[in-house]
């Protein structure tokens, strides 16, 4: 009797783990690593991954604050937003998301792209300093290195790869996009994008779909997407997103470039964390106020992210 009590108690526990496990597989995150491993037939570009209820949700969380709302309404506030929470169904929203603006220093990132599209093509060595100048651009947004990338790239060599058909992170039939139409050194040749005669300009449709290309691996390859990442990791200046996320998510967590130039302060940020944190944003604004706007953003959109997580945990709990 007592045997058969014992086989009982471990079948019966053997049962609820499978149940429990169930449930935790239904409700949590993947365990997955950047870049997500995704096949050709799977992969979805950003635009495909708009979502209307998504949308309509960023929309009622943005309007709700008046300064947003009118910024918005004028063109001075964009905002792009992607749930990563599933991956393999994203979901994209954005507010102004091919309006562009003055983007200060985020056109480092096509430095960025460059650099290692030249360590790809061999026309780059990687060597430990030009490794650091990498560093000091994203991390600390040093002018003196990214104007050291730019001599060793060649100004309309980073602009041409901007709107070369693998990447097309410019696109003047879709507002426009990065752009890196100078030094960030005084002097030194000018080459402003077409659209309005910006040197340095972003959206943030087409800052999505660069933190986006990276998460799934498909700037240049897996690899380089991985080596792209852990540069643009652990970010050293520790204002507008980060000032707020740091908080909460570890900097190894955190793959970020931000830009600020007299009214226009932007930011945009790969957040990848072992919790619910999985998602890219981006805000571009115009506006003296913008740093606080940037710092305030963070909340209502996590808090927007965090009730879809919710639902959908109900749902699944619902449905098991």
């Amino acid at each position: 009797m007592k045997f058969l009590s014992a086989v009982f108690l471990v079948v019966l526990a053997h049962v609820g783990v499978e149940a429990t496990c169930g449930r935790a597989e239904s409700t949590l995150p993947l365990p997955v690593t950047l870049p997500v491993p995704v096949s050709g037939a799977a992969w979805q570009p950003l635009q495909h991954t708009w979502n209307t209820r998504f949308q309509a949700e960023l929309d009622a969380a943005l309007h709700g604050n008046a300064l947003w709302r009118s910024l918005i309404a004028s063109g001075k506030m964009a905002v792009g937003l992607v749930d990563l929470s599933n991956p393999k169904s994203p979901r994209f929203a954005r507010v102004n998301g091919n309006v562009m603006m003055y983007g200060a220093s985020l056109p480092k990132l096509a430095i960025l792209l460059a650099a290692f599209q030249g360590f790809e093509d061999g026309i780059l060595h990687d060597t430990p300093e030009v490794q650091a100048d990498l560093m000091e651009m994203i991390r600390r947004s040093d002018n003196a290195a990214a104007s050291r990338m730019i001599a060793r790239l060649g100004l309309k060599e980073i602009g041409a790869l901007l709107t070369d058909p693998r990447y097309h992170f410019y696109d003047a039939a879709q507002g426009g996009g990065l752009w890196l139409g100078r030094w960030y050194a005084p002097g030194g040749e000018s080459n402003p994008e077409p659209l309005k005669g910006l040197i340095h300009a972003a959206t943030v449709f087409q800052l999505c779909r660069f933190y986006y290309a990276l998460a799934y691996g498909r700037i240049i390859g897996p690899e380089r997407s991985s080596q792209m990442l852990d540069v643009l990791a652990f970010p050293d200046l520790h204002d507008k997103f980060v000032q707020v996320l740091e908080q909460s998510v570890p900097p190894q967590h955190l793959h970020r470039k931000s830009g600020q130039w007299k009214i226009w302060h932007s930011d945009s940020v790969l957040v990848w964390d072992e919790s619910w944190r999985r998602y890219i944003l981006a805000c571009l604004v115009e506006d003296e106020r913008g740093e606080q706007v940037l710092r305030d953003l963070v909340p209502v959109v996590e808090r927007l992210l965090s009730k879809n997580r919710s639902v959908q945990r109900a749902a699944a709990e619902g449905s098991g």
